[in-house]
């Protein structure tokens, strides 16, 4: 029996003109690790990633064809997911015993609406996919009750089927390497528009989960509310092989690889000791970083650290349950500065329910003083698997029917909302130029770069790219 795996563009290409090469692209790991599993138990894979390799929904068709597979299956996410249905439903159409199968986010939250709304979906995968697929690929491939497989929905009799809940990977070290060959894509990091990441790279998982909750996030929902890690040996045999592949910079895809900061140390130790010539960036939390820490990760190459301020203000940090603050984050930004972190990233998420014009502004504030190189400000969204929607669904705010193949920002729904979207917006905006304007900001950052070899070449490799950057931060701020 054999598997393609595909990663779909975002809606906003769902029409049929020329795809377009994302260079912002990660591999997707998800789908590598689907693949190392069913190769395992021998069976045949092949991976397509759209957006990465820049391919049109008639070049993505012909490229099922070509392969003739038995099932295809999707990484869905919000942004995906009405795109994947469109490329299914075509696919079907030239092949309709075609198996389709749609798994990550998306398709977890959203399981009976997806199979309800279109019948070229066949099984939906739940969760985390590893044991699912395996076992999902035995049913179909010997013709056995799909109700024998945990994690799955699927239509039987026109009804919707859900299977009890798969149970997660305890053992992550027990998985095989996810099989990166199967994709020959130069993958590269994008952040505000500059490539920051211009060598041969890729992205590694160390851990999986969340054990914190915030209220705007999936992603602790996804897995339980569970963190697990690999070892840092495993991690490091993987490290190794990568530098040994001649991949020299790459991102930690964890949502917070400091959680366990022994574990941090040890894998920094190794990568030393073994002297691998790899850069990396990661995610982190202010609550957890100490000094020693952050400079064992300089002297190991980590060069990005990206950390998840959200907020300034106490109240709306209580309110999306982030269990930190203000001070902590400013404690472990300059912690992060002392310790020689080149470049220092700020997430910031506006737009809480109640949230006044002041309180934005205070956080906008926050941002320009403490020591980050860039503040990322994202508007407050509810989407189906985080707590956010739930309130705004069970409340009324929201229309499930309406909103659940693409979310909706808070302030767009909420009745007594004090800041619109285009406040938000115009607060944002001023808030980034009047930071790049700032002469003391620009001398800083100068002097930073002329310190600093991987700033000082992200510069020189991202010249020809000024226009690109221009554009797109205008469209973001």
């Amino acid at each position: 029996m054999k598997f393609s795996l595909i990663n779909a563009n975002p809606n906003c290409d769902i029409d049929d003109r020329e795809g377009e090469k994302s260079i912002a692209a990660f591999p997707p790991l998800g789908l590598l690790y689907l693949a190392s599993v069913l190769k395992k138990e021998d069976f045949e894979v092949s991976i397509l990633d759209q957006p990465a390799q820049g391919l049109s929904l008639i070049e993505t068709l012909n490229w099922i064809k070509r392969e003739n597979p038995d099932v295809v299956g999707f990484s869905t996410l919000t942004s995906s997911g009405r795109n994947a249905a469109l490329i299914s439903e075509k696919a079907k159409e030239n092949n309709p015993n075609l198996i389709v199968v749609f798994g990550n986010h998306h398709a977890t939250f959203n399981a009976s609406r997806i199979l309800r709304k279109y019948p070229s979906v066949d099984i939906i995968v739940r969760g985390e996919g590893e044991k699912t697929i395996v076992k999902l690929a035995n049913c179909l491939e010997n013709n056995r009750n799909l109700e024998d497989v945990r994690g799955i929905s699927f239509r039987e009799n026109r009804e919707v089927i859900s299977t009890p809940d798969q149970t997660l990977i305890e053992d992550l070290d027990s998985l095989p390497f996810p099989e990166r060959n199967l994709i020959d894509v130069d993958y590269h990091c994008i952040i505000a528009g500059a490539n920051v990441a211009p060598k041969k790279f890729t992205s590694i998982s160390s851990s999986r989960g969340c054990a914190y909750g915030c209220r705007f996030c999936s992603c602790a929902k996804l897995a339980m509310n569970k963190w697990r890690y690999r070892s840092a040996n495993s991690t490091l045999d993987e490290l190794q092989i990568l530098a040994n592949d001649g991949y020299k910079q790459l991102i930690f895809v964890d949502d917070s690889f400091t959680m366990n900061p022994k574990r941090v140390k040890q894998i920094c130790k190794g990568i030393k000791k073994e002297k691998m010539d790899i850069e990396w960036i990661c995610e982190g939390r202010v609550d957890n970083c100490s000094y020693d820490m952050l400079r064992d990760m300089v002297t190991a190459g980590c060069k990005v650290l990206y950390f998840g301020i959200e907020n300034a203000n106490q109240r709306i940090l209580h309110y999306y349950n982030k269990q930190i603050t203000p001070r902590q984050s400013e404690k472990a930004v300059k912690k992060a500065r002392k310790a020689g972190i080149d470049v220092i990233i700020g997430s910031f998420v506006l737009g809480a329910p109640d949230e006044t014009r002041e309180e934005i502004q205070n956080t906008i504030k926050f941002s320009n003083r403490i020591p980050i190189d860039l503040p990322q400000y994202n508007i407050l969204g509810a989407h189906p698997g985080n707590d956010i929607w739930s309130e705004f669904v069970s409340k009324g705010f929201i229309d499930p029917d309406k909103y659940w193949e693409s979310g909706i920002a808070v302030c767009d729904v909420y009745p007594e909302a004090k800041v619109s979207r285009e406040e938000i917006m115009r607060f944002m905006h001023d808030g980034f130029f009047k930071r790049i304007a700032n002469p003391t900001f620009l001398i800083d950052q100068a002097a930073k770069t002329m310190k600093s070899s991987f700033r000082f070449n992200i510069i020189v490799k991202n010249i020809i790219r000024l226009n690109q950057i221009r554009k797109l931060v205008e469209k973001v701020v």
